[in-house]
């Protein structure tokens, strides 16, 4: 194989067997070059497997080999930043959770959950399926020209019905995400941190232990518009008793956007489609707090559309030094989570896989999500004198490079390594195409999703 991908691949070896590594790169070449479904035995066809009688150790390097997801997690993030950290900047996560559709009840950890992608307000539709939470990195990729976010660290959220046969507590979203934030901050305990999120991770208890480590991580998500907001407690009297832990009560950000005497700021600022629009925003400082739960010094941001084109958007963010049009850049980068989430399901056969033990499970998916992140540094090495070819027709023009262009580039260059393209005359086998059809053929299967 090409030396750029040996290069990404030899990390990853000292933690396997050296037998399950031989396999190891085998099923992640197989899973580049494979159309369609990612199963075993898909994988297993394309590498030209298909006969081998002990075809069953592959499915094992899923189910029963003795491997770390944490380890492999920890290896592709050094990775990603070796080859793509610009290294004087703060780093942006994102952070969101997704629904792979699946059906079987042999698979334990399957709910019922909302589906974000087809509800609505006002229409609910329900989807089957295991509930994953990502942690991306959100890197500016350069041959892209755009900010991608790149997997590698996902965790399965099962929901409460899947506690109910343990004697577990059932774990909220949030416990999942501060678990995955302090194991971040382990593996980079000197970095500026900051994590992007939903309404989902406006939660007083995370941002509270994000904030109070002894090196913070920026939490900045969405925030309700009625939240309880408060000036910064007074200083302590000296008298007997509890010190206050909040001050006078501010009005809600509903009754700020309603306000006539608010002051707004008219900025212009990349939003979700990439277009430059302008917007006016007003923002301040304040202490969010509720009963029975630690109050949290926030700076808040509100967003509004001259244009009533977009509902108001309110944001919140723990570091009080950071600028309102920072906070509102981070947090629509947030939005290419969602495009990561719909590539893999496109190009990487997300939903497609067919395991049923609680082990493989656990690991096919977060394996795919991180190939995504895989596959991007490689075509980055790969191109990384010369440009990313594009493909273009007559009837789409399109200017710079997507991940289904990434993903040809590396097959383009997996491809002619196969024993298929041999000539050699000792192989009375080997049957001759037209230049042009032999093209065409590569092109066909480089982009099959």
């Amino acid at each position: 194989m090409p030396d750029p991908i040996m290069s990404l691949l030899s990390p990853f070896a000292p933690m396997f067997e050296r037998g399950t590594w031989e396999k190891v790169k085998v099923m992640i070449v197989g899973a580049i070059l494979a159309p369609g479904k990612r199963t075993v035995s898909a994988i297993l066809r394309v590498m030209g497997l298909s006969e081998i009688s002990d075809f069953a150790k592959y499915h094992h390097v899923l189910s029963r080999a003795v491997w770390s997801g944490l380890e492999v997690s920890r290896v592709l993030l050094g990775l990603l930043l070796l080859h793509l950290d610009r290294g004087h900047e703060p780093l942006v996560f994102g952070i969101d959770e997704t629904i792979e559709r699946r059906w079987g009840h042999k698979i334990a950890a399957r709910g019922i959950y909302r589906d974000a992608v087809r509800s609505s307000q006002s229409h609910l539709v329900k989807a089957s399926g295991l509930r994953w939470v990502s942690l991306m990195w959100l890197a500016r990729i350069p041959w892209a020209q755009h900010i991608w976010a790149l997997p590698f660290l996902t965790v399965l959220a099962p929901s409460e019905r899947y506690y109910a046969r343990s004697v577990r507590q059932p774990k909220k979203l949030t416990d999942w995400a501060r678990q995955m934030l302090y194991q971040l901050r382990r593996w980079l305990p000197h970095r500026a941190i900051i994590v992007v999120g939903d309404n989902t991770y406006a939660v007083l208890d995370l941002l509270h232990d994000c904030q109070s480590l002894a090196n913070p991580i920026t939490m900045i998500a969405r925030l309700r518009l009625d939240a309880a907001l408060y000036e910064p407690a007074p200083p302590p009297t000296g008298k007997p008793g509890r010190p206050r832990k909040k001050g006078k009560r501010l009005p809600t950000l509903q009754a700020v956007l309603g306000d006539p005497l608010t002051v707004w700021h008219s900025i212009t600022l990349r939003w979700y489609d990439g277009k430059e629009r302008t917007m006016d925003i007003t923002s301040a400082t304040a202490v969010w707090f509720h009963n029975g739960k630690p109050p949290v010094a926030i700076r808040w941001v509100l967003v509004r559309d001259p244009l009533d084109e977009y509902d108001p958007l309110a944001l919140l963010c723990t570091d009080l030094t950071c600028t309102p049009l920072d906070v509102v850049q981070c947090f629509v980068q947030r939005w290419q989570l969602e495009v990561t989430f719909e590539e893999v399901r496109a190009h990487l056969g997300v939903e497609t896989q067919r395991q049923w033990s609680d082990l493989a499970i656990a690991r096919t998916t977060p394996a795919l999500l991180g190939l995504f992140s895989w596959v991007t540094l490689a075509a980055h090495l790969l191109h990384s004198r010369s440009a990313l070819p594009v493909r273009r027709a007559a009837w789409y023009a399109k200017s710079l490079p997507t991940f289904s262009d990434a993903i040809a580039s590396v097959r383009y260059h997996l491809w002619p390594r196969s024993p298929i393209f041999c000539m050699s005359p000792f192989d009375p086998d080997i049957v001759k195409l037209p230049r042009s059809l032999a093209v065409r053929l590569v092109d066909t299967l480089c982009y099959a999703a």
